[in-house]
């Protein structure tokens, strides 16, 4: 490693500021119906990030997680939360910046947000929900590899002008 790539590492900077619940839904649509039925549930998992910039240096990253649970074709409970962070992240390439706000920022978020959906899952009367742990740098690649494509096919396809 160079003196220059050693100087650059140790100039930089992460921190968590705060992490907190931005947002929280829960819906039961067919209650109390639903606790009648038999319990076989079929549940549908979405998950999303966001970053903003705060500051210089100070980036909000906003985990969303919707988990929607059906028995047969009737929805049991909605369940969508946003959980935030406010983190320092100083001295990072924009590459780097990406992986962070990406991957490590949600990595640290989704034990809060997993910890949220369970709680509000059982105050909602029905059996808990554990979600399992999320690869956030497999997903955070998968993103990169779909944007890399959709810009390869947009940049082969001729342009036409009138």
């Amino acid at each position: 490693m160079s003196e220059q790539e050693k100087k650059a590492e140790d100039s930089r900077e992460f921190g968590i500021q705060k992490i907190y619940t931005k947002d929280i839904s829960f819906e039961t649509p067919h209650s109390p119906e639903i606790f009648r039925d038999e319990w076989k549930p079929e549940v549908n998992l979405q998950l999303s990030n966001t970053a903003v910039q705060l500051a210089e240096g100070v980036q909000e990253v906003t985990l969303t997680i919707t988990v929607t649970t059906k028995v047969g074709r009737k929805t049991a409970y909605l369940a969508e939360i946003k959980q935030s962070g406010i983190f320092n992240i100083i001295g990072y390439s924009q590459q780097e910046m990406g992986f962070m706000v990406g991957s490590y920022c949600p990595n640290i978020l989704f034990p809060y947000a997993r910890e949220l959906i369970s709680d509000l899952v059982t105050r909602g009367g029905f059996p808990q929900m554990v979600l399992a742990p999320v690869n956030f740098e497999a997903l955070y690649q998968q993103h990169i590899q779909q944007q890399s494509q959709s810009k390869e096919k947009a940049e082969a396809q001729p342009s036409t002008t009138h």
